[in-house]
């Protein structure tokens, strides 16, 4: 399997299964005499554990970070950075009834045809356990990348949509409620929702939205790393997302040439952001938005027809702890891959300095 790593200059490297003993990573190109605040990447790892609220799986595990390498009296050496997270709450007999049978729109099928077996507990390799090895390494680019904010939050769940744009949202409140939309009424019906669906059994899908702010002009390598392109990538590669958007994204199609274009200030920002604070494949200065789109979690907590390995049609029925709905712990996880697509692009850009 070759595609456990992610970036060039900054670049991660993950391994682990959902019930392994542990989910680890190495970071590389992390530059020497960074201050690191361990507790902040701690909080970040909270922010996307299991547990964490009535509407989120209930398998309950600290994800507690451990560094092994790269930090020295708080601040990084310039040598690869290890870490692990122990995995200290599984329940693989909850997957013993799909040992011979594919799950529908899970990577079970796939796995097993590619490499003529797998590991059925949680989904091992392909379970979005995976990605708290992501957070720990985007909390670690966010601190490199002092004065870039980034913010992502909730705007849909379901048809339960958030029309606002996030230029009259204060999203500092995203963080104060558990589906972490900043509109506190619309948190609050997209939460009933999530209560609704769960105790049907079924699962639901969502947006997941995410602002950039005070990028400098300059990231991005046209023409095949283009920096949306990167983002692109960084963004799909979670599980579960089935789509991308920057800028005015789809509705940019329906707008005329005279609307769309961004009419330049004398200083070089625009009167408006269609572009999405990237133009040419690099970024302009201006705020850096886009929106990821998820799919309802596969898992469903009731009676459904699948095949297994023979081909014949069998009946199953979900079991084990899983979210209703995937995006309010998400949300951490945008974040964090939006960072390391900035992070590296930024140490890139340096080579031009």
């Amino acid at each position: 399997m070759a595609g456990n790593s992610f970036g060039k200059l900054f670049n991660l490297t993950t391994y682990g299964e959902s019930h392994g003993p542990a989910l680890g990573g190495v970071i590389d190109g992390c530059p020497s005499g960074i201050q690191l605040d361990l507790d902040a990447i701690q909080d970040e790892l909270n922010r996307r554990k299991p547990g964490q609220s009535a509407i989120v799986t209930q398998r309950k595990e600290p994800d507690t970070v451990k560094f092994h390498s790269g930090i020295f009296e708080g601040k990084t050496t310039g040598t690869s950075i290890g870490f692990v997270i122990e995995n200290t709450n599984q329940k693989s007999h909850d997957y013993t009834h799909i040992k011979d049978s594919y799950r529908p729109s899970h990577a079970d099928y796939v796995y097993d045809k590619k490499y003529g077996f797998r590991d059925y507990r949680g989904g091992g390799r392909s379970s979005a356990r995976e990605t708290a090895c992501r957070v720990v390494a985007g909390a670690i680019a966010k601190q490199m990348l002092k004065g870039i904010e980034i913010t992502a939050y909730v705007s849909g769940v379901g048809n339960v949509k958030l029309d606002k744009p996030y230029t009259e949202l204060d999203l500092t409140k995203a963080e104060s409620n558990n589906v972490r939309c900043p509109d506190e009424a619309m948190a609050s019906k997209m939460e009933t929702y999530i209560k609704e669906v769960r105790s049907k059994g079924d699962t639901v899908g969502g947006i997941v939205s995410c602002v950039i702010k005070n990028v400098p002009v300059g990231l991005g390598e046209p023409v095949f790393d283009k920096l949306h392109a990167e983002l692109g990538k960084a963004m799909l590669s979670i599980n579960a997302v089935k789509g991308f958007e920057y800028g005015s994204g789809f509705h940019g199609s329906t707008m005329y040439g005279s609307d769309h274009n961004d009419a330049f200030n004398t200083d070089g920002s625009t009167k408006t952001n269609f572009s999405g604070g990237i133009q040419g494949g690099i970024s302009n200065g201006m705020d850096i938005y886009f929106n990821v789109a998820f799919k309802p979690v596969a898992t469903l907590i009731q009676e459904y027809e699948t095949i297994d390995k023979e081909g014949k049609v069998v009946k199953m029925h979900g079991k084990g702890r899983h979210d209703p709905c995937v995006v309010p712990r998400a949300v951490p996880i945008v974040e964090a891959m939006a960072a390391l697509v900035i992070a590296d692009f930024y140490l890139i850009n340096k080579m031009y300095n």
